[in-house]
């Protein structure tokens, strides 16, 4: 009797550790565990005051930015593209129809005029549903965060060829569509040498506690919600690790989540990249998580922490700056 108990206990014991060992593997498959990081290049500071009078204007002089409001699209796009033309960037336009109306991307060049290829894109429309929504965190910071990229750049010389693309139709009716702007931008890529893409969705909301929608969540990320996260397809693991590591090597604290695409994180303009195979990760507060104003009427330009967005820019253009590992 006492020989098979010890026979039980041994099989338990082993049982325990083989599905500890488990869980540890797929603990860090899921958050992508980095040691040390990427030096902080020498450059410019991102300016608090310059995200938050882009934010303001967008949200204001620019609502409601929703497909039902083209007028404000034009005012969002033009906006966008003569603070671009305060740089010493290749800037265009990228017109496209559909349904009878005009929409726009505003692309920003920088770098060689040639070669490899890293996109950083954030889209500037906002939700429109149910009316009016200034769409502040969703995605007048994203796009805040492009301009200040596109200053901080100036003049730099540059690993790789940089395209900072302020896209049109992210949001309803159009997401998922061949007519988001990120799917038209992504389909005048083929061809080309396209190393990675960086969407920026939702990167001004930070809290004095991080929710989570479950208790993984919980167990893998802090309890604090003052970080940014990296989320990507095992695919775009060494992109997502490079991003989390130049975002870290500025001082800023960041995590990454590695996850099947229907996994939730494939709700934004890093999917038109996955389409075509490119390698693409979105650099998110966590978006609806964390901020309880998402599509709503109380994501509004005061609810965001514009230090921490100048962290999350200089982050990545510490990305742009370190080469890829790739």
């Amino acid at each position: 009797m006492q020989s098979l108990l010890c026979s039980l206990l041994r099989i338990l014991v082993a049982t325990l550790a083989a599905v500890t060992i488990l869980l540890g593997f797929a603990a860090a498959a899921i958050t992508q565990p980095t040691f040390g990081s990427l030096p902080a290049q020498d450059g410019l500071s991102a300016d608090p005051d310059r995200l938050r009078r882009h934010v303001e204007f967008l949200t204001v002089q620019a609502a409601p930015r929703d497909s039902d409001h083209p007028e404000s699209l034009d005012r969002a796009a033009a906006y966008i593209r003569e603070d671009f033309a305060r740089t010493r960037a290749r800037v265009r336009d990228q017109v496209f129809q559909v349904r009878g109306g005009t929409y726009r991307n505003v692309i920003a060049s920088f770098g060689p005029a040639t070669g490899p290829l890293l996109v950083v894109g954030a889209h500037y429309d906002a939700f429109g549903d149910f009316g009016s929504n200034p769409g502040a965190d969703d995605n007048a910071s994203g796009t805040a965060g492009l301009l200040e990229i596109a200053r901080l750049l100036d003049g730099r010389a540059l690993p790789v060829r940089v395209e900072l693309v302020a896209y049109a139709n992210e949001e309803p009716p159009w997401f998922g569509s061949p007519w988001m702007g990120s799917a038209v931008h992504a389909r005048s890529l083929q061809g080309q040498d396209v190393r990675g893409m960086i969407c920026l969705e939702m990167i001004g909301y930070f809290t004095e506690r991080q929710p989570a929608p479950n208790l993984l969540f919980r167990l893998l990320y802090p309890e604090q919600g003052n970080f940014i996260a990296v989320a990507g397809r095992w695919s775009d693991r060494a992109l997502t690790r490079h991003v989390k590591r130049a975002i870290r090597g500025t001082g800023f604290p960041a995590y990454s989540v590695t996850a099947p695409r229907d996994a939730g994180i494939d709700a934004s303009d890093q999917r038109s990249y996955w389409d075509l195979g490119i390698p693409a990760v979105m650099v998110t507060d966590t978006s609806d998580i964390r901020n309880p104003h998402y599509h709503a009427p109380g994501d509004t330009a005061r609810t965001l922490d514009y230090r921490r967005m100048a962290g999350v820019v200089e982050g990545i253009e510490n990305t742009i700056l370190n080469d890829l590992p790739y």
